[in-house]
């Protein structure tokens, strides 16, 4: 990381809801030292910001209508092993935030927190840290040691990764063709990833996996 080079540190955002990078960039123009370099809407645009910008962190919602967030950070992660992420998402935290330190994001913050907290946790990344909620760090601290854990009780956690990102595109309206082609699989595959959902999820049809997938994602 080439931060301390500059004078300020150059933060990119990444949201495909533009008020939402309305309301970060006004936090983080109050901060002296920090600053937008650059703001993109898609995982492709995300892409070409990073090479265009070299920014010094990058704010990464999870949720991108065109793309999948944990893939991208999964992807940066791979490309620039030491460029700091930090998630900040509307999904529960008890779900994802594992689940994103594990494919390489510094940091996972949710949108209902405070203002200060935001400001905090890109902070913490910057320098170096991780930061998760205090909930969540300290059920990592007495997470139990493999082989002695017991079953999730909440079923989205029963999912893997790549059924996430299915069930959340489910729950955007796509349709199987459109998730196939955005996670570059094939139609088979993704029918089979929704037939795995359903049967962790204990959904007896297509429907009551859309409806499920579309509260899901809404927050009901």
């Amino acid at each position: 990381m080439s931060g301390a080079a500059h004078a300020r540190w150059r933060v990119l955002l990444v949201d495909d809801h533009p008020i939402v990078r309305q309301g970060l960039g006004r936090l983080i123009a109050g901060e002296g030292d920090l600053e937008v370099c650059a703001e993109a809407g898609t995982v492709r645009e995300a892409r070409q910001a990073i090479r265009d910008h070299a920014p010094d962190v990058v704010v990464i919602d999870i949720s991108l209508k065109e793309g999948d967030g944990i893939e991208l950070v999964k992807e940066v992660r791979a490309h620039h092993p030491s460029l700091p992420m930090l998630v900040l998402s509307m999904h529960d935290e008890s779900v994802y935030a594992e689940r994103l330190l594990a494919v390489g994001a510094n940091g996972y913050i949710m949108k209902q927190a405070a203002t200060r907290r935001f400001i905090a946790a890109l902070r913490r990344v910057l320098e170096g840290g991780v930061y998760v909620s205090e909930a969540i760090g300290a059920r990592m601290m007495h997470k139990p040691a493999a082989g002695g854990s017991t079953p999730p009780t909440d079923p989205i956690q029963r999912l893997s990764n790549r059924e996430l990102q299915v069930l959340q595109m489910v729950g955007r309206g796509l349709s199987t063709r459109q998730v196939a082609e955005a996670l570059h699989l094939s139609i088979k595959t993704v029918e089979s990833h929704r037939l795995r959902i359903k049967r962790k999820l204990e959904l007896a049809t297509s429907s009551q996996l859309v409806q499920y997938a579309v509260n899901w994602v809404s927050g009901k």
